[in-house]
């Protein structure tokens, strides 16, 4: 038996390719300054419909709709402007 046998590394066998990470093209993500000032005035639009206009059922509505997805929109955009900044 010859004394210097050809042995395979264990590590060449255990090497995983690492794929880039694919960039979410979402419009949120890549603007998310803009979103941020949109969800704010949605919340602002929404408390003002609450405060002078929610005598009627319909702008009760309106303001609960414009509260909602202004507080998720910002919520979601500064998300991704904190994701954004650390790139």
């Amino acid at each position: 038996m010859p004394s210097n046998k050809h042995k395979r590394k264990a590590s060449a066998h255990t090497q995983s390719k690492k794929l880039p990470s694919a960039k979410s093209s979402g419009l949120i993500v890549s603007h998310p300054k803009i979103f941020v000032i949109v969800g704010l005035v949605l919340v602002f639009l929404g408390l003002y419909l609450l405060a002078f206009e929610a005598q009627k059922n319909s702008m009760f509505g309106l303001a609960m709709l414009a509260l909602i997805s202004g507080v998720t929109t910002t919520i979601y955009a500064n998300f991704a402007l904190s994701k954004k900044k650390l790139n």
